[in-house]
């Protein structure tokens, strides 16, 4: 053989040098200067959270929740994460049963979420103590337990069904003589007439008949009679012509979720020959989606919610990310009020979150914030609740509710087909909670 053999090609080598450098000057900026902008490449750990509530079950549903925390969660990653962490939702349906919801607390333990926010559960004694066990903060639950209030690990954003009866109870002694309320017959349904009262006792008026009722019925009949009588169309408790002229102080308030729409259609059934009898109810198990769906059927129900109507301009913000980030995700109604729960519990997580600076996002740097330095400015959710803050002296003196913070209500009418406000700002109802006589 003649020919020589042919000098290697020295490329490969020098590719191979260039890219260790490459790979070891990024990895150095990295390490110098931390996550880079936006959370796409970002070397921060994500915060991870879970958001449950019962979906598809034969009582109160709220889909919309969950869906609300991702379609937060793909705004909020879209323009950086929280103070440049992904943000990470975990959903989980409790399916409105005890086990499902202990089932979603133990999957939150699990996944080592820094805490459960905007979630809605009745079973509060299946999910807070595993949450309490791990040190899991519950930030903005919908209010519908107990232990939503006790907990020292809860962080409610409003105040309740307690404020909400009691506001009830306020809103109706001003037209109402005589007042029955339907509500479930379930553990969370036994506080009801208590805080009901509370409202109707500090105006001077009697208390309210208390009619129970099942929470998953398809016919409320029997119950609209019972709530009719006990208003004062039953002339052996008033002395009234049945159905007569004296009834005119007379108004039925109803709480039964999403079994409210039942009970008026079988209240309007037995009512025709008494439309004097004034209806009323509160946010949650009225809203604006079943005003209009009823048509005028509601017209001129009194209604007491927790914040302010939904036309109001302080919900744009939350608007724009339901119409830019929710792709037309119809579970996703903004004047439901398990959907704007969840967007204010998201806010007090963004801005918590973003307080902590540099430190790690845990749970306990998470409750020790919210315990601390957030509370001492208090959180600002754009007008749509006063400033939140959980520290020990900003609690009110409420028995049984010792974590309630804001007892700020909202009383709205249905006019015209719309829920409207029947009076500016917000009704503040912590004395009315703070004097609640003993036995209700």
């Amino acid at each position: 053989m003649t020919g020589r053999r042919r000098p290697s090609s020295p490329r490969p080598y020098k590719a191979a040098a260039f890219a260790a450098a490459t790979t070891a000057v990024c990895a150095s900026l990295l390490s110098l200067c931390g996550a880079i902008p936006g959370v796409s490449g970002s070397s921060k750990d994500p915060v991870v959270v879970m958001t449950w509530a019962p979906e598809g079950s034969a009582a109160t549903n709220m889909p919309g929740m969950p869906a609300m925390a991702k379609a937060y969660a793909r705004w909020v990653n879209r323009h950086g994460g929280l103070a440049g962490h992904e943000l990470k939702v975990l959903t989980c349906n409790d399916h409105n049963d005890t086990v499902n919801a202990g089932r979603c607390a133990r999957r939150a333990v699990a996944h080592d979420v820094v805490a459960v926010v905007g979630s809605y559960s009745q079973y509060g004694q299946s999910f807070m103590p595993q949450l309490e066990a791990e040190g899991i903060p519950y930030i903005g639950g919908y209010g519908v337990t107990d232990e939503e209030f006790t907990s020292p690990l809860s962080y409610p954003v409003n105040g309740g069904q307690a404020t909400l009866l009691a506001g009830n109870g306020q809103q109706l002694a001003r037209t109402c003589e005589r007042v029955s309320l339907v509500r479930p017959d379930t553990i969370a349904g036994d506080q009801m007439p208590s805080l009901l009262n509370a409202g109707l006792v500090q105006a001077k008026r009697r208390t309210a008949h208390d009619v129970r009722a099942p929470e998953d019925a398809t016919d409320y009949t029997r119950q609209a009679q019972l709530a009719l009588d006990g208003a004062g169309a039953d002339p052996a408790r008033f002395g009234a012509a049945r159905y007569g002229a004296k009834a005119e102080g007379a108004c039925v308030t109803a709480a039964l979720g999403d079994r409210t729409d039942t009970f008026f259609d079988s209240f309007r059934r037995i009512q025709a020959d008494n439309p004097r009898v004034r209806i009323a109810s509160v946010l949650g198990s009225v809203q604006q989606s079943l005003v209009t769906r009823t048509g005028s059927k509601l017209e001129g129900t009194s209604v007491t919610g927790w914040y302010p109507v939904a036309s109001d301009h302080r919900w744009d913000p939350m608007r724009k990310v339901i119409s830019d980030h929710a792709f037309g995700d119809n579970r996703i109604d903004p004047a439901d009020p398990g959907v704007q729960t969840t967007w204010i519990a998201y806010t007090v997580l963004r801005k918590t979150v973003e307080s902590l600076g540099a430190a790690d996002i845990t749970s306990q740097a998470v409750r020790r914030a919210l315990d601390g330095r957030v509370g001492r400015d208090g959180i600002d959710t754009g007008g749509l609740t006063p400033k939140l803050s959980w520290r020990y002296e900003d609690m009110l003196a409420v028995k049984g509710y010792p974590r309630i913070t804001n007892a700020m209500v909202t009383y709205q009418e249905v006019r015209d087909g719309r829920l409207v406000s029947v009076r500016d700002g917000f009704v503040n109802v912590a004395r009315t909670l703070e004097q609640r006589p003993e036995d209700g």
